[in-house]
């Protein structure tokens, strides 16, 4: 069975807006910690904390966040 995955690009939107770990946590209602797990695949965020992760940077969703199969 393969197995599905969420990928995001927190990282390259934060950058863009020069914006640390601890602004876009702020911004969304979440702790560092949160934003810094999402980042680095530990955590999948509940749809409507991706959606406002995705309406802080101006977005769409799916331009943050993408649905993976491994293989």
């Amino acid at each position: 069975m393969d197995k599905k995955r969420l990928e995001n690009r927190i990282h390259v939107f934060r950058a863009e807006k020069r914006w640390s770990q601890q602004q876009l946590a702020d911004r969304v209602g979440v702790s560092r910690q949160t934003i810094a797990s999402l980042e680095a695949n530990k955590y999948n965020p509940s749809l409507l904390l991706a959606q406002d992760i995705a309406e802080a940077f101006e977005v769409d969703i799916y331009s943050v966040f993408t649905h993976l199969k491994e293989e």
